[in-house]
């Protein structure tokens, strides 16, 4: 650490003068720098009393420097091009890098989400470009770098390096205003009496009232739904919202269930089935470390998630 910091004059003086030495003209300097004449003198008359000694030889229309202002030009150079160097090299490290993502609509809207504000806090360089889609295509498109999708098992995505962020355990769901008003909904047998809230989906492979309760065992034609909706973020908010009783995929509206917005009616009653929500990274593609520290943080979330009895 430099102990005798006055032996240094102004930063913006060197600089200055550096200028000013090149152009040999302080009327020069004033155009390149955008400032006054008047300033770029004022500037060079510090400097020369700062080491008591004329740097320049000034002329009707120009300047000279003297041997003085020599010896100072070549000693500042170099380190003013250090400087400059270290500046650059930080502001490409500091550079914000942009990672695309890509998630379907459930797992955008109800677990992704919630989680990029702190994750941004602590990387600043970084920015998120999220594509939501339940369409696989549009989430595997060519520019994706990082997507979040469900499926049965890693085999279902050959040229991608896959790891599994979340099972799939599914309960009832609905706002504990709901519960309050039905209070025969702690009873499993009495669910087909409620207002239950559906996702109309096209993907078959998904839990709907009807084949939920036939994992349990009831006659899925005693299910009446009496709200469709057409993304399940939708189905949750009206759940939220007091509409009725929907189907929460865990891991999905753990948020909810933790601030109490949405509670589970029958808490021992699940269904557990084989698929999960797994990241997928393209194989033989060079990546880059923000790919790395966003796949890294997205595995250190699903590492400390909540585990969902399985029965």
């Amino acid at each position: 650490m430099l102990k005798d910091r006055s032996i240094l004059p102004r930063l913006d003086h060197l600089v200055t003068f550096q200028v000013a030495a090149e152009l040999e003209s302080f009327a020069a300097t004033a155009k390149e720098m955008n400032v006054t004449e008047p300033a770029i003198s004022r500037k060079m008359q510090l400097l020369e009393q700062h080491y008591d000694c004329a740097l320049f030889v000034r002329g009707h229309r120009s300047v000279k420097l003297t041997e003085h202002g020599r010896k100072l030009l070549n000693g500042i150079n170099p380190a003013l091009r250090r400087i400059a160097q270290v500046s650059q090299e930080m502001l490409i490290d500091l550079q914000l890098s942009t990672v695309r993502m890509s998630a379907t609509n459930s797992a955008a809207s109800l677990w992704l989400m919630p989680r990029l504000r702190k994750f941004r806090q602590s990387n600043r360089n970084i920015a998120i470009s999220l594509v939501s889609s339940d369409i696989d295509s549009e989430c595997l498109a060519a520019d994706i770098d990082l997507a979040i999708l469900r499926g049965d098992s890693k085999n279902e995505w050959p040229g991608f390096h896959v790891d599994l962020l979340f099972g799939e355990t599914v309960f009832p769901v609905c706002a504990p205003s709901y519960l309050s008003n039905n209070p025969t909904l702690s009873e499993l047998t009495s669910l087909p009496d409620h207002a239950l809230i559906d996702v109309d989906n096209v993907h078959a492979e998904w839990l709907n009232w009807k084949s939920w309760m036939a994992h349990l065992g009831f006659d899925p034609d005693q299910v009446a739904p009496s709200t469709y909706v057409n993304t399940y973020p939708l189905g949750i908010q009206a759940a939220v919202d007091g509409l009725g009783v929907a189907l929460g995929w865990g891991h999905l509206v753990d948020r909810h269930l933790q601030s109490g917005t949405l509670v589970r009616p029958l808490e021992s009653v699940q269904v557990r089935t084989n698929s999960g929500y797994y990241l997928l990274r393209r194989e033989g593609i060079n990546s880059t470390p923000e790919h790395d520290v966003v796949a890294n943080w997205l595995l250190q979330e699903s590492a400390a998630r909540k585990r969902y009895k399985v029965d």
